[in-house]
């Protein structure tokens, strides 16, 4: 008996000891993503706008730096222990041209981890963002479209179709509260009608929550949590599109409906 209670606490000491390196760990990456956001849009992208003065392809080859430089920030964090991540079905991207991806948001993590493996990711912002000191380069760099305006998101979206973009979307606006019912806004399903684009479901899971808005980087979960990253089917918009006589507030409050089904998933927090 005391010999299995000698185990157990030996067990928690490592834990302990685990969860206070990865409190310390998580903190480094933290600093470093916003030190690297910086180095990248204060340096690295007004180089090379001396070099491409075409505003697609430069905005094309920026996009390839960042996801090129989140895969090694991922690798990073894994091999530091702070987490672990998983993908599947990441190929069907390469069939997304000119769609919507549309995924669930539990994490402060999940555009990096989506914008890591998508082949071009032409994200929605909140507007706020463009006055971030550490990211506001990068947006802007990139060409992501800012959703401070309907009419002119509405614009920035079609153009990037046209240009074979994959806009990424997180329909509820704001990260994902653990063990709560999701509350999509109707903006993905109005953007995928008017624009008749299709829309690729992106489940996000994590076994325990980390970096949700309740929970800081400096509180990590006890034990490490990981990641899951499964690309679903795509939802073809022609199928809500064929009733004209269907106000488009209706077919965008039915394919909300949708898309809630399509993203909600079984909590995996223990």
């Amino acid at each position: 008996m005391e010999t299995t209670k000698k185990i157990k606490n030996s067990e928690l000491i490592v834990l302990r000891l685990n969860w206070f390196w990865r409190i310390i760990a998580t903190g480094f990456c933290f600093s470093l993503f916003g030190i690297g956001a910086l180095i990248i849009s204060s340096i690295i992208f007004p180089v090379l706008y001396l070099f491409v003065w075409q505003r697609e392809q430069c905005s094309f080859i920026t996009q390839c730096c960042i996801r090129y430089s989140f895969k090694f920030y991922l690798w990073l964090i894994k091999m530091m222990g702070v987490l672990d991540y998983h993908f599947d079905g990441v190929d069907k991207f390469a069939e997304d041209s000119g769609c919507i991806v549309v995924a669930n948001h539990p994490s402060l993590l999940d555009y990096v981890l989506l914008a890591s493996c998508m082949p071009r990711c032409d994200c929605i912002v909140k507007g706020q963002l463009l006055n971030n000191f550490f990211v506001k380069g990068v947006i802007k760099a990139a060409g992501y479209i800012a959703n401070s305006d309907s009419n002119s998101l509405l614009v920035a979206c079609q153009q990037k179709v046209q240009q074979q973009g994959i806009i990424l979307i997180f329909p509820e606006g704001t990260r994902t509260t653990p063990k709560q019912p999701l509350e999509l806004q109707r903006g993905a399903a109005n953007i995928a009608l008017r624009c008749r684009l299709d829309i690729r479901i992106v489940q996000i899971h994590c076994n325990r929550p980390m970096l949700t808005k309740q929970n800081k980087w400096y509180n990590p979960p006890f034990v490490k949590p990981v990641f899951e990253i499964q690309v679903k089917n795509k939802i073809k918009i022609m199928d809500y599109l064929h009733n004209d006589s269907l106000p488009l507030s209706m077919a965008s409050r039915h394919l909300t409906d949708v898309l809630t089904a399509s993203l909600t998933t079984k909590q995996l927090i223990l």
